[in-house]
């Protein structure tokens, strides 16, 4: 069995799961996949995990509930090892449970002390605080997303039905006329607005409970709404998801009578906790770092001419570098961290359109390349090219990674180069957007909708061009094809998950699919 999961709960995680399940029909094992996305997720049959061999957790968040896989032969590794390499995975696992290696999680571990933190139940134990620290950022990402995408889409339709004086209207409860299409936008925005104030407690409270369980998020969820209380602001939020996972760490170590553990977690941890995060955001550190808010705020909108085309050429290379991964979400990160305020700036809103174009070209490159050279490509990835349109236009970027696995030296820097391109004309442009996701569907929404399209088939051309060139140009050895050489690099089956269908290619009657088929 597995369980998958990633920051956003869209794309790897259903990847992941899907290759996972393809290696395992390749060997001949039965596999089942808890993918806990965005959506929620259904839990395993305690009667399956009870039959279960062994446990791939391939994630990058904690895995809810990972108790319940307790001593089982265990491979815990992030989400795009699950999707680059699941037949390795699958043997690793079954070579644990050959030997009768099992996990713990079932030990008392002395004074109330569960099986670790969701971070420290995370990956593997020898791994550095580095890593642990971006798994700490990640687990707060994952649960801010759905809320920056339904307030931002909320209030981007707001200003699109009533325009951008919107905000200055009253509240609905006040004044509301129902055949009146501004009161429905003036509805619509203050929705978003509410949505959008849960954005920093949200983002420090889950920071906080990645660091130190459910004891972290009362001590988080204060220090993000004192980070909003001082115009802290995101940066507020990142120093009080921290702190209070940090406080609570802290006092979870302190050996206590038997007799008061029982109200820890309910009153002395939130208790003292609260006091401490509250004591330090509003006496210590938060003045300082309101300060850094407005000096980077101020930044931002000072940005003109060819300082601001940069920034979008380097967030474009950035979008581009992992499709979805740590770098990826920087930067969108740092887009919608502009926009989550009720009257972002002009420059916030540059930068979140620059990086929405820029994080839409690979997947609608690569499609585009398999259309127009459909015989540099082996069928399942022209059937994944299909795919591609559509995760394209939905600004989901990880729609390329079965081609960037499969021909990581070709796609990626091809897709970087469009996507700086894409990024610097998107600025250069003026174009704008309120809404931090949604790809094509928001572009009525977006400022300078034409010119934005131009910036974006530009990159998508040129990443196309570059992709065809790059794999015109290779020289496959004798008897194999270009695509034996990709499947070598770490494709193969394992660059499948984002298609729909499968096919095996031995099949084929196209010169370019006969080759021998790639061992898991």
């Amino acid at each position: 069995m597995a369980v998958t999961s990633c920051p956003t709960g869209i794309a790897h995680t259903y990847m992941a799961a899907e290759s996972l399940e393809n290696a395992g029909r390749a060997a001949g094992v039965d596999v089942v996949v808890e993918t806990q996305g965005s959506a929620g997720f259904t839990r395993l049959d305690p009667a399956v995990i009870a039959a279960a061999d062994g446990v791939i957790f391939a994630h990058d968040v904690p895995v809810r509930d990972k108790d319940r896989f307790a001593g089982k032969p265990t491979v815990d590794v992030g989400v795009k090892a699950g999707i680059n390499r699941p037949g390795e995975l699958i043997d690793e696992v079954r070579r644990k449970a050959a030997r009768g290696e099992t996990t713990g999680g079932g030990e008392a571990g002395g004074a109330a002390a569960p099986a670790g933190t969701p971070v420290e139940r995370t990956g593997e134990s020898g791994e550095g605080y580095g890593t642990k620290l971006r798994k700490w950022l990640m687990s707060g990402v994952s649960y801010m997303v759905p809320f920056v995408a339904a307030g931002g889409l909320l209030i981007a339709l707001g200003f699109a039905i009533g325009g951008y004086k919107i905000n200055k209207a009253p509240s609905v409860m006040d004044h509301f006329v129902w055949t009146q299409a501004d009161s429905w936008a003036a509805l619509l925005f203050q929705i978003g607005g509410v949505a959008f104030a849960f954005l920093v407690p949200v983002l420090a409270g889950y920071i906080a409970y990645g660091m130190a369980d459910r004891p972290g998020l009362v001590p988080g969820f204060v220090g993000g709404s004192i980070a909003l209380t001082i115009n802290a602001g995101f940066l507020g939020g990142l120093a009080a998801g921290l702190i209070s996972g940090g406080v609570v760490m802290a006092i979870q170590k302190v050996r206590i009578p038997a007799a008061l553990r029982g109200i820890m977690p309910v009153v002395v941890i939130p208790l003292i906790s609260s006091a401490v995060v509250g004591f330090l955001m509003f006496v210590v550190i938060g003045k300082p770092i309101a300060t850094a808010q407005r000096a980077m705020t101020d930044w931002l909108n000072g940005l003109t001419g060819t300082n601001a085309v940069l920034l979008g050429a380097l967030l474009g290379l950035m979008m581009c570098f992992d499709l979805g991964g740590p770098v990826n979400k920087v930067a969108y990160t740092f887009a919608t961290a502009g926009i989550a305020v009720s009257d972002p700036s002009d420059s916030a809103m540059k930068i979140m359109a620059a990086v929405m174009a820029a994080g839409m070209v690979p997947p609608l490159a690569m499609a585009l390349a398999t259309t127009v050279r459909g015989r540099l490509f082996n069928r399942t990835e022209r059937e994944n090219g299909k795919a591609a349109w559509v995760l394209g236009i939905s600004f989901i970027s990880e729609g390329a990674i079965p081609f960037a696995a499969a021909d990581p030296l070709r796609v990626i820097p091809s897709s970087m180069v469009g996507g700086a391109l894409t990024g610097a004309l998107s600025m250069t442009f003026g174009a704008t957007l309120r809404a931090p996701h949604g790809g094509i569907f928001v572009v009525p929404l977006i400022g300078n909708p034409l010119l934005y399209l131009v910036a974006v088939a530009a990159g998508v051309c040129t990443t196309t061009a570059l992709v065809v060139v790059l794999k015109t140009l290779r020289k496959p050895a004798p008897g194999t094809t270009a695509d034996a050489a990709g499947g070598a690099a770490g494709g193969g089956e394992d660059a499948q998950p984002a298609a729909a269908a499968t096919a095996d290619s031995a099949g084929s009657t196209d010169p370019a699919d006969r080759k021998q088929p790639a061992t898991a």
